[in-house]
């Protein structure tokens, strides 16, 4: 079948696309009865559970305190008679490995009973403990091979739940994964770690300000996810799209996101009908999915859940990329998670709104009316001020992969700097307080819009901005910076680290100069606050991140550049960073070598599997259906000149001109994927510096051929038949 039939079979099969099951009948079951219907939560346990187990239960999740083993059995045994009612027959120690995958490995419920039958049987320690092989996922040197026991452990935190498939169901209890010396192996451990960090500290700052209830202070998140949906039959006749997540040749369209036109317009009905499903089948697993819309680039979309205590938003992210990918098949379509996986046109992010609280005091970022006034705001605030200063090139760290090197720095995300957008109202009180004198704030108004029929509207005292990689947003902090296909979990420990170094050095510093009299907080504060701003307050900018001239500004305040994934990695294992991780008991040295060890390796792996397709697909797609077409062109000028006619060979030229520049371009990428390298960070600078480039010269070639070949020997996909065809 030729290139071209095969696009019209494909293109036939979405215009004529029904769906495969019935509709649902979101009539019959309303979304608020079916919410949290398959999670076994705090409501489910107090139901089912011993009234002294289930407090035993809530203090440990509620107040972070250690766990009664005594109570494992009952609980195994109530969630297992939970599980089987509905439908399960297997159960699972659900994990995320170092992959930023979700894991996980089935076992049977049932056991035979001796007597020809077989009865359910799940015990507190499998409930407590599964041992999973740690050798075959990556850890960076610390488990070898022959090393391969791991064990997970349950995150009695985050609830169990069941996952449905049209054949059965299963229970998915989150868990922890360690090796077997006790080293973190996973995304969990190190976030569970650093909410215990910066509890401790800022704690600390609270019983300063009078506040000493022994609630615990968590980290919350709310993330918002971006992705993109190709229907199947486009995925599957791009081999680019099916093995790397992204499109490694497509020339630009005529039409892309120029006319702003795809943004929050009318969803489309096949998508639609994909999103009310992932929905329902998010809110079955008690995800508080709130927003759905179309995002900038032409089949682009986004979900975005309600906040929500930070190791819980974590493991519920995993489950909305998990669901997504999932039922967009069951609607002809493919999710597509890649940071960029279509060239000129908007990628896609994960922005993570974070905060730190609790349920009595609410967010420790909220400003309140008047934020001038609220001195313990303020400390907080100076707090997250701080942290980005001093640990900035750590946050570009934790958010740098292959996918996301090609999103940031682009006029369309955060760039790589990373600065504080604190708004109008924020900035001049922190610049009052620089100057020593802080007495007033902008205040709230009302936006009149010039239309008698519609109200008065209240307006923010400062606007937003989009372009900021860390923007205060009324409550909380939004890093923009996270890549689509990240977990979220990296990001956080990191904030949460940082944050709890800052909230360290601030309580010594107010424990020295108050002495324990309250009488004597607020100079304290005013001089401490004054102090971090005359040395951090180069971190703020409220302008334009995407122009030039924010990149020399921020060169003169001397704030980091990371462009590259190969430049910011190496901060993971800087002394000062392995310093805090290590004081705040939240990642050993050991652990912080690993991570780098295995970032760098996805990196490399990311970028020699993208070589080499680029050179499989250059090989045996482009080529050949540029040189039928010199074949045809070269067999018409030969026609009209046996017949005496002066025919214009200026199309077979330029096409064998373009042709000569892909084969070229192909051996000189296929010659430098076959090179040898001593060092692993030796091997990720040469993929960047030389491979990249060498990559993109062989697209440019191809990009070109896509313009000036026939379009019925054109083999692939077009961006406009991928993007514009729902």
């Amino acid at each position: 079948m030729s290139g071209y039939q095969s696009r019209q079979d494909a293109i036939k099969a979405v215009t004529s696309y029904r769906p495969t099951h019935a509709p649902l009948d979101f009539t019959e079951t309303s979304a608020s009865e079916i919410f949290g219907c398959n999670v076994f939560s705090m409501k489910v346990m107090e139901e089912r559970l011993p009234k002294s187990i289930f407090k035993s239960l809530k203090k440990t999740v509620d107040n972070g305190q250690q766990l009664d083993p005594s109570i494992a059995d009952t609980v195994a045994a109530a969630m297992r008679d939970w599980a089987v009612s509905k439908g399960a027959t297997h159960y699972t120690h659900v994990f995320y490995p170092l992959t930023g995958l979700t894991a996980e490995k089935h076992d049977g419920f049932l056991e035979p009973d001796g007597k020809g039958g077989a009865m359910a049987e799940f015990s507190g320690k499998l409930l407590i403990q599964g041992e999973p092989d740690a050798s075959s996922f990556p850890s960076g040197g610390l488990r070898a091979t022959f090393e391969a026991r791991g064990y997970t452990a349950w995150d009695v935190t985050n609830p169990a739940y069941i996952t449905e498939n049209p054949n059965g169901t299963f229970l998915c209890i989150p868990t922890a994964f360690v090796s077997w010396t006790g080293e973190a192996l996973d995304k969990k451990t190190p976030l569970l770690r650093s909410n215990q960090a910066i509890d401790e500290q800022a704690q600390r700052v609270l019983r300063l300000f009078g506040h000493d209830t022994g609630e615990r202070v968590n980290s919350y998140a709310g993330p918002e996810q971006e992705y993109f949906l190709v229907d199947r039959n486009f995925y599957f006749a791009r081999p680019d799209l099916m093995l790397t997540g992204r499109t490694l040749f497509g020339a630009k369209p005529a039409k892309g996101q120029e006319l702003d036109d795809h943004y929050f317009g009318a969803i489309p009905n096949r998508v639609l009908s994909f999103m009310f499903e992932a929905e329902r089948e998010l809110y079955k697993l008690g995800v508080p999915v709130k927003t759905r819309h179309n995002e900038v680039a032409p089949g682009q979309f986004e979900i975005a859940p309600l906040y929500e205590q930070a190791n819980l938003a974590t493991d519920h992210n995993q489950i909305i990329m998990t669901t997504l990918k999932k039922v967009a098949k069951r609607y002809g379509m493919a999710c597509l998670l890649h940071e960029k996986p279509f060239a000129g046109i908007n990628g896609s992010g994960k922005h993570l709104n974070y905060s730190i609280g609790n349920k009595s005091l609410g967010s420790l970022f909220d400003p309140g009316d008047t934020p001038h006034e609220n001195m313990q705001f303020l400390v907080f605030c100076a707090a997250a001020i701080r942290a980005v200063y001093k640990h900035g090139d750590l946050l570009r760290a934790v958010v740098a992969t292959a996918g996301n090197d090609h999103r940031l720095g682009a006029n369309e995300a955060p760039p790589a700097i990373l600065s504080v957008y604190l708004g109008e109202q924020l900035a001049d009180i922190f610049e009052q307080i620089k100057t020593g004198k802080c007495s007033s704030c902008k205040t709230k108004g009302m936006l009149t819009v010039g239309v008698d029929t519609l109200p008065p509207l209240p307006m923010d005292a400062g606007d937003r901005n989009r372009t900021s990689p860390f923007a205060f947003t009324g409550n909380r902090f939004e890093f923009r910076a996270v890549g689509s296909n990240l977990s979220i979990a990296g990001p956080q420990v990191a904030l949460n680290t940082i944050m709890s170094e800052s909230l360290d050095y601030i309580a010594t510093e107010l424990e020295a100069k108050t002495k324990g009299d309250p009488k004597k907080l607020s100079a304290a504060v005013q001089k401490l606050l004054q102090s971090i701003m005359k040395e951090c307050g180069s971190i703020i900018f409220n302008g334009d991140g995407y122009a030039d001239a924010w990149q020399k500004e921020a060169k003169k305040r001397g704030l980091p550049n990371l462009k590259t994934s190969v430049e910011a990695l190496p901060i993971i294992t800087k002394k000062e960073v392995v310093a805090m991780f290590d004081k705040y008991k939240v990642l050993s040295p050991r652990e912080l070598e690993s991570r780098e060890e295995v970032y760098f390796e996805q990196y490399i792996q990311a970028l020699v599997t993208e070589a080499l397709l680029c050179v499989k697909m250059a090989k045996t797609t482009i080529l050949p259906a540029a040189l039928r077409y010199m074949g045809q062109l070269a067999d018409t000028c030969a026609s009209m000149k046996a017949i005496g006619m002066d025919y214009e060979m200026i199309a077979l030229e330029d096409v064998t001109a373009k042709t000569r520049g892909l084969k070229a371009a192909m051996a000189e990428l296929e010659k430098l994927t076959e090179k040898d390298h001593k060092t692993m960070k030796a091997h990720a600078a040469f993929m960047c510096d030389k491979v990249l480039p060498a990559m993109l010269k062989v697209r440019s070639f191809a990009d070109q051929l896509e313009e000036v070949v026939a379009d019925d020997l054109w083999p692939l996909p077009s961006y406009q038949e991928m993007l514009f065809i729902k």
